[in-house]
């Protein structure tokens, strides 16, 4: 399955960061505390940067793997953002309605179901990691696409790895059963998310539009 990874997994509430983060920042405070055993063997001021260099990655690796909490709107017509970033498509097509997020390095990476239902079909691709804004990300790039059947619609969520992205992560697996805004994966640094709704939805969101996983309505069922 190369870079993907289908795990269960445990969240605490009280703990800030998923535990995937805790590789990447122990290491770099690993290194950190070479760097400081090499300046007090060696006493070169060279050392005392890679320490302050070392210190700063953890920061941020501790800041990209956080694991905010979220209030999930109680509306059972509405679909929810799977993942923070920005909208970058929106469109329709033969199939459904299409809405595209993009995520930064500095976004929350974790995704969330944007309804409650049942995974019903889960599709791992992998693929190349061609930036994840191209137009064709979505069909070239590593993916993983996980069907959710829910009481009023069926949603389509897919993790799709970018340029930066170097692994997609996904907790939940086949016959799984998930509560809107529940989180099902990650993908490790700068990637993308794309929902597959119904036609018979408003999209409430446009291009350029930042959104907030498990809290922005992108999209309600028309009454």
């Amino acid at each position: 399955m190369g870079d993907f990874i289908s795990v269960s997994h445990e969240f605490s509430a009280s703990f800030f960061m998923v535990k995937e983060g805790i590789p990447f920042v122990v290491g770099c405070l690993l290194l950190a505390a070479i760097c400081l055993l090499l300046f007090l063997t060696f006493g070169s001021f060279v050392f005392i940067g890679g320490i302050v260099l070392f210190v700063l990655l953890a920061v941020f690796m501790a800041y990209f793997f956080r694991d905010p909490q979220r209030t999930v709107p109680n509306e059972a017509d509405a679909v929810i953002s799977a993942a923070d970033g920005r909208v970058t498509r929106v469109e329709d097509r033969e199939n459904g309605k299409f809405v595209s997020v993009f995520l930064s390095p500095l976004d929350v990476h974790i995704n969330r179901a944007p309804i409650s239902g049942k995974i019903v079909k889960v599709d791992y691709i992998k693929g190349k990691k061609n930036p994840a804004t191209s137009d064709e990300a979505s069909l070239i790039n590593e993916r993983n696409a996980l069907t959710i059947e829910g009481e009023k619609m069926t949603v389509i969520v897919t993790q799709i790895a970018g340029i930066v992205a170097r692994r997609i992560v996904c907790w939940s697996k086949l016959g799984d059963k998930l509560a809107v805004g529940d989180k099902f994966g990650l993908i490790k640094f700068s990637s993308r998310t794309d929902l597959l709704i119904p036609k018979n939805v408003e999209v409430l969101v446009k291009v350029g539009d930042r959104v907030v996983g498990g809290e922005t309505v992108i999209a309600r069922l028309k009454s």
